[in-house]
């Protein structure tokens, strides 16, 4: 890892981390209700699935009638910077509102591995402020921050690629706020003309002066997700799919389902990691 240092362990007066103390929040959006967030419910979230919260521009009685924490926001449904904005607006006032230790970001294109999300998140020290995940690019962004009479000036910074997930502890989350809390969060947005995971990053480098912690656990559809190997499977914190140069982008593990089957690999990964899942073969 680069940025800020990992303690070696838990202090003895630190309280243990437990899985309820931290706060998923998942973004999605209507039409991936019944594909890519269904297999997210029958895979990681049926075991964090009180403390798993799913932001959404759409109602769903299904879903709300089976106990899922849905969140129906009033954000637009496309992919724009102010659509995303507006979500990550909506999960960072949940989670300020929830008194939990972490929060935790992930797209409903990414497999949790809980076990592996405590086991990171256990090692960092209460009295830090802590931002952790990975980068897309290998360099610091660059980007023009909008200044009064429409002036602008260069800021570069890290951030942790939403599509591969990042945490904040809430010790940091509490210093972000009056960037980031209510109306806030778009508007700084706004400020840079990136979205909201840019926007975070921009927030904690920027305006508060501490530095993202690198981590090689999380893992995106933007990096070829076939060299991870299936040892490594279980130390993963967060896994990914999609199409990357025209093709199908998933982590390569063998198990009873075929790609065909499982093409996101995320079925097979839950069995491998709970193989006493009622519907693991």
């Amino acid at each position: 890892m680069r940025g800020q240092p990992v303690s070696e362990g838990a202090p003895a007066t630190q309280p243990r981390l437990k899985l309820e103390d931290i706060y998923i929040a998942v973004k999605t959006t209507g039409r991936f209700h019944r594909t890519r967030l269904a297999t997210l419910l029958e895979t990681w979230i049926s075991r964090t699935k009180t403390h798993t919260f799913i932001f959404t521009d759409a109602e769903d009685e299904d879903l709300s009638s089976e106990g899922y924490n849905l969140v129906v926001t009033s954000c637009r449904s496309d992919h724009s910077q102010q659509a995303l904005s507006c979500k990550m607006s909506a999960e960072y006032d949940g989670f300020m509102a929830s008194n939990k230790r972490w929060f935790c970001h992930v797209d409903d294109d990414n497999y949790v591995n809980p076990e592996a999300l405590l086991a990171l998140l256990s090692t960092f020290s209460l009295e830090g402020d802590v931002y952790v995940g990975k980068p897309s690019l290998d360099k610091p962004i660059s980007a023009h921050e909008l200044l009064e009479g429409n002036a602008t000036r260069k800021v570069q910074f890290w951030f942790a690629t939403g599509g591969a997930g990042f945490c904040l502890n809430q010790r940091l989350a509490e210093k972000m706020s009056p960037w980031a809390s209510g109306s806030h969060f778009e508007r700084t947005s706004e400020k840079i003309r990136l979205p909201d995971d840019c926007t975070v990053g921009f927030i904690v480098e920027k305006r508060l002066g501490i530095s993202m912690v690198h981590c090689p656990l999380f893992h995106s559809h933007l990096e070829n997700l076939q060299l991870i190997s299936q040892r490594s499977i279980p130390h993963q914190v967060t896994l990914s799919y999609g199409m990357l140069d025209d093709k199908m982008n998933s982590i390569k593990v063998k198990g009873s389902f075929s790609e065909e089957e499982d093409p996101s690999r995320f079925r097979t990964v839950h069995c491998l990691l709970y193989p006493l899942t009622s519907w693991c073969p």
